[in-house]
């Protein structure tokens, strides 16, 4: 008898590996941005300054 060795599932263990991997690299450069930001603003309130928080401009 032949081996079917060709008939082997997908490797999910890997596909779902590479998924949270993903998934932590775009939430550590997230965090990365969320945290310098709030550094910016505390350097800002540190030096004195009283319009230190970003105004975000709306539609209305």
């Amino acid at each position: 008898m032949a081996d079917d060795r060709d008939d082997d599932p997908p490797p999910r263990g890997a596909l779902i590996a590479l998924v949270v991997v993903a998934v932590l690299v775009a939430g550590g450069l997230w965090l990365v941005h969320v945290l310098g930001e709030a550094g910016r603003v505390q350097d800002c309130v540190a030096a004195g300054r009283s319009n230190c928080a970003p105004v975000g401009a709306s539609g209305h």
